[in-house]
């Protein structure tokens, strides 16, 4: 039922999806605070190491792909079953990937590969983050908000920028 992270998928654009390793996940936990750092402190709740630590003790390499781009690590997510779903959770771009299609290229990748296993994917982004545009145009909907993070969900054959209802 899940996405396999194990095998490497070539996106257009040059980018690669490779199965993470073990020794990911030191650059994979600074990633998560770079990336995270403005939304967390925007909400109060940016520390140091915790940022870094809720990473470490969740890595699954079994669950999680790298994105590289031109043989730079450019990303990561990880895809993991849960609940009669697929949970989309770590999912981040450097910095300087940002804004360029990256993002989009990726979670269309996985999204058919939900379809076609014919499950919805669920995640949670922090209240407030631009990353929430970005799933809102794939299709997901919110299904519950809590003070800091909001659930989305999407369900299977979901084309981007369709509208769906709650």
């Amino acid at each position: 039922m899940a996405v396999s992270a194990g095998a490497a998928s070539v996106g257009h654009g040059g980018w690669v999806l490779r199965g993470a390793v073990a020794a990911d996940i030191e650059v994979i936990a600074e990633l998560r605070a770079t990336v995270m750092r403005a939304d967390l402190e925007r909400l109060g709740r940016f520390d140091e190491y915790r940022v870094r630590q809720r990473l470490r003790d969740s890595f699954s390499p079994q669950y999680t792909s790298v994105i590289m781009l031109g043989g730079e690590l450019a990303g990561c997510l990880t895809v993991r079953p849960a609940e009669g779903r697929l949970w989309l959770e770590h999912f981040y771009l450097a910095p300087h990937c940002q804004g360029r299609g990256l993002g989009s290229a990726v979670l269309r990748t996985v999204l058919q590969r939900a379809d076609a296993q014919g499950v919805p994917v669920g995640l949670n982004v922090l209240r407030g983050s631009a990353a929430r545009r970005l799933y809102e145009r794939h299709g997901f909907v919110v299904e519950s908000e809590d003070p800091v993070d909001v659930f989305m969900m999407r369900p299977p054959g979901v084309r981007a920028g369709t509208p769906t209802r709650t």
